[in-house]
């Protein structure tokens, strides 16, 4: 079956449109606690700082407590903070309503299962069942009830620096946080503070409508300059909703979320603590391939998307993986993607060591890589075209073994992407553009 509603990551997209209105927000609260909630049953709720959160927080609310759950709302905290509460708490949910780092005008509806876990395919598409039905409303003696959890911020803040090892602290670094506007624009600064890092905040002044606006993990830019500038150690982005992360060397190069992986497998490999194989995906740069090979480091790749990279790490063993764009997965530290707890694994491997960032990162070499994003007017299947099909073989046949070609359908906006990468740069330019002049021709 496929689904209707629910993509690479819960269901998203432009509010005011379906399925992002505030009737579909309480119905699908209605369906998951049907599939997810028993009777008596908890809910945790969080959000990042979008204005439509306040809509989608009390429209949720409405459908889990008409379906008698009880309700915990914990306000603005990242996604998985979100998803390390829903464990505290002993909750059968956790729900994060977020686009992440999407636009302002966009926002989403995602779940934990009481394990702190992403939903699979299957529960969803259970959840979908019951979207094809009214929300329910049982009797008043059935009703759950809500309240406020006051002491989130603070949990959390705790568990994150927990992850640091006993003893360790950060004082002597520099660090510019940003906080693209988003969840993590308080527990952030405070929990690099509280660590004795001397920190520098910058996109931490929400104001509902500026979340990853010309910030954040996806516009590094300000950040890109402020580090080099204020001469700090060393930058970290986090995305709207605080499970992305990528950083800034001294020098105020970007280090996304491949190399940030390289670093720390490669910490871990030297200690000998590294379990299982390192998971990437279909899109991760060929160079972490290769540098894990050279160090036999087993590497495999899952589709996009942090859940399958779960599921692959689950599968194998492994505790290490994550994506290009700074999904980052440590198992031993966190249940799922959390962009704080791994810039502390950063920053714990930089004291350890004594060594600058770029450094650390300087071992993985960049292969060139280009990536063209298609826009189609319905969803295609680029598997299915004969044309796409024999202009992709005449491309691998171009880049030999020196490169790779990947072509995927988003999983949350009608666009192909057409990603080419190599060892040359203007070859990688020019079969990327090629290929994806023909996708354009056949979506047309």
């Amino acid at each position: 079956m496929t689904k209707q509603f629910f993509g690479t990551d819960g269901v998203r997209g432009a509010v005011g449109n379906d399925p992002m209105t505030a009737d579909f927000a309480m119905r699908l609260a209605s369906a998951a606690a049907q599939v997810l909630v028993p009777a008596g049953g908890t809910v945790v709720i969080g959000k990042d700082t979008r204005l439509s959160g306040y809509m989608f927080e009390s429209a949720l609310e409405a459908g889990f407590v008409a379906a008698g759950a009880d309700v915990l709302l914990i306000g603005p905290l990242p996604t998985p903070g979100i998803a390390r509460l829903t464990q505290e708490f002993d909750a059968d949910l956790g729900v994060v309503i977020s686009a992440s780092h999407n636009v302002f005008s966009d926002n989403g509806i995602k779940f934990f299962d009481r394990s702190g876990s992403k939903l699979t395919d299957e529960v969803e598409l259970r959840i979908e069942e019951h979207l094809k039905n009214p929300a329910i409303t049982l009797g008043s003696q059935l009703l759950g009830k809500a309240k406020r959890i006051d002491t989130a911020r603070i949990r959390y803040q705790d568990y994150c620096a927990a992850s640091v090892p006993e003893g360790m602290d950060l004082q002597g670094l520099k660090v510019v946080f940003d906080g693209a506007n988003g969840a993590g624009y308080k527990v952030g600064p405070r929990t690099l503070g509280n660590l004795g890092a001397d920190v520098i905040p910058i996109g931490c002044s929400p104001n509902g409508k500026n979340i990853n606006e010309g910030c954040g993990s996806t516009e590094p830019d300000l950040l890109q300059l402020t580090v080099p500038a204020l001469k700090a150690d060393v930058g970290v982005a986090l995305d709207g909703d605080g499970d992305r992360l990528v950083m800034v060397d001294e020098n105020g190069h970007l280090v996304d979320g491949d190399q940030l992986l390289y670093i720390l497998a490669m910490a871990r490999h030297e200690k000998g603590e590294l379990q299982g194989p390192v998971v990437g995906t279909v899109m991760s740069n060929l160079g972490l391939e290769k540098a894990f090979a050279s160090k036999k480091i087993e590497f495999t790749r899952a589709k996009v998307g942090d859940r399958y990279v779960l599921e692959v790490l689950k599968e194998t063993g492994g505790i290490l993986g994550g994506e290009t764009s700074g999904h980052m997965l440590v198992l031993d530290k966190s249940t799922t993607g959390d962009g704080l707890i791994c810039a502390l694994q950063v920053l714990v491997i930089m004291k350890e060591t004594g060594k600058r960032l770029s450094d650390l990162a300087a071992g993985m070499p960049k292969y060139p890589q280009m990536m063209v994003n298609v826009r189609t007017g319905s969803k295609i299947d680029p598997a299915s075209s004969r044309e796409i099909q024999t202009a992709v073989a005449d491309a691998e046949r171009e880049l030999a073994d020196a490169g790779r070609v990947v072509l995927r359908a988003s999983g949350t906006e009608p666009v192909i992407r057409v990603m080419v990468e190599g060892e040359d740069h203007d070859q990688v330019v020019n079969i990327a553009n090629r290929l994806a002049a023909v996708v354009a021709d056949s979506a047309a």
